[in-house]
This record gives structure tokens, sequence and C-alpha cells, in this order.
């Protein structure tokens, strides 16, 4: 078996979105900060986030749940180590509206919500299985980590020679 800190250290090389997953009512909004979110399907339009078992946000997803996705921009690092935060009022003094069933956070890169359609065990996580009801796309960049880092893309000038 792979050594944990070894796993740990091949995954800081892959470079991940960092988005902050939402449930809940404007009264009680509720989010945590996830870098294991990915597309699905096209045919339905699914997404697929990754949480820890521990997490008070999956206790919250039952199936057909509405669920948020804000992907956030490089802008809003100051806000994935907020909601990265458990001992903090996540949402205190951060600006959001309930959209599409849950909360949008201002400013975000990307928004995608939906309802739980399935959630599947794996190792410590749960696998989110959504299916997309709204998607939108904002003209910021996009925030990134990568080498427990955070950072965000730039094209490379000769992808664009080839592509021209």
């Amino acid at each position: 078996m792979v050594d944990q800190q070894a796993f740990k250290d091949a995954m800081s090389q892959l470079a991940a979105a960092v988005a902050i997953v939402t449930t809940g009512t404007e009264e009680e909004p509720h989010g945590t900060t996830v870098s294991a979110f990915m597309s699905l399907s096209l045919d339905p339009p699914m997404v697929l986030v990754s949480l820890d078992q521990k997490s008070s946000l999956l206790a919250l997803l039952a199936e057909g749940a509405s669920i948020g996705i804000n992907v956030l921009s490089t802008e809003q690092d100051g806000l994935a180590r907020r909601f990265a935060d458990k001992s903090v009022d996540r949402f205190a003094g951060v600006a959001w509206a309930m959209a599409d069933g849950a909360p949008q956070l201002a400013g975000d890169h990307t928004w995608v919500a939906g309802t739980v359609a399935r959630k599947i065990a794996a190792g410590d996580h749960v696998l989110v299985l959504v299916d997309v009801q709204a998607a939108t796309v904002n003209t910021n960049c996009p925030l990134l980590y990568w080498q427990r880092e955070f950072g965000t893309h730039g094209t490379i000038a000769h992808a664009q020679e080839v592509r021209g």
C-alpha cells in the first residue's frame, strides 16, 4: 500500500478548481470548500462532488436536496480559506443570495446548481452525484489549487498558434 504522505504529495501536483459547495435556506445557509469536483455526464447533465465523511454539510445533502457549486474566482482565495475553517460563521459578512435553490456567492467564476441524485461511500469520503438544473459562467479567472497553493490558469502562447 502507498504511503499516505507520498500519496498526498503526488495529489498536490494535480491542479484543481476550488469550489464552495452550498445548501440550505436564506435563514440557514451552509457551505464548505472543496477541490474534488468534476463534470460527470452531459446527458443527463451531472457533476460529482467529493466530501469527507465527517463533513457537517454532508448530513444536509439527502437525495433530492438542493445543492450549489460556486467555482471560485481568483479574487476569492480568502473565501476558500474561510469556508474551510470550521471555527467561524462562514457566511457572516459574505455577499450571497439564494439562486436555483441554493446559496450563491457573489463574484464566483462558475455557478452550477442542482439536486442530489445519489451518494456513494468511497473510502473516507462520499461522492455526491448531482443532477444539474442550472449553470452560468462569469468572465473572471478561476481560482486553482496546486502544490498546496492558490493560483490561476494562464494560456500557453504556442497553444493559441496550434489552434489558430
